[in-house]
């Protein structure tokens, strides 16, 4: 039976352990009908809080693999290619909708360069089959480079 704010457990810890869904839809129906003191308050803020590090862990994925792409793209003329334009494109329009859902990520975009160029510069090794080492140490574009649709490196 799916746990609604009328058949809760009374102990939402419980829940909250044996069944993550039933857990969530019935603090949404709790919040929802406002009874609030019947919250499972310690796991809502840790799930919130992590739901916050998961947006600026997934900024963090795409702007490594735009990273990677650049590499790629600019070590591997030879490979050039539409669907491989189109990725960068999809990657770069991806970074831009989450910084229009979440504005405060675009301060920590600088903070995230040096960690996403160290994972991009290791996926570009491994995906041409070249060492990290063969790229630059350090980004070679700029964190505005990287974003602009117009910027292609050479």
């Amino acid at each position: 039976m799916v746990q609604t704010a009328e058949t809760e457990a009374p102990d939402q810890q419980t829940l909250y352990e044996r069944d993550f869904l039933a857990w969530t839809q019935a603090q949404a129906e709790l919040l929802r009908s406002g009874r609030f003191e019947a919250l499972d308050v310690e796991n809502l803020i840790e799930e919130i809080e992590c739901l916050g590090r998961e947006r600026r862990r997934d900024m963090d994925r795409r702007l490594s693999a735009l990273l990677s792409n650049l590499l790629k793209w600019q070590y591997q003329v030879e490979l050039r290619s539409r669907s491989w334009s189109v990725t960068i494109e999809f990657l770069r329009r991806g970074i831009a909708e989450q910084l229009e859902e979440n504005p405060s990520l675009e301060p920590e975009l600088g903070k995230m360069l040096v960690p996403a160029y160290e994972d991009a510069r290791l996926s570009a090794g491994f995906e041409t089959g070249r060492s990290e080492y063969a790229f630059p140490d350090h980004c070679p574009y700029t964190l505005d480079q990287a974003l602009d649709p117009d910027y292609w490196p050479a």
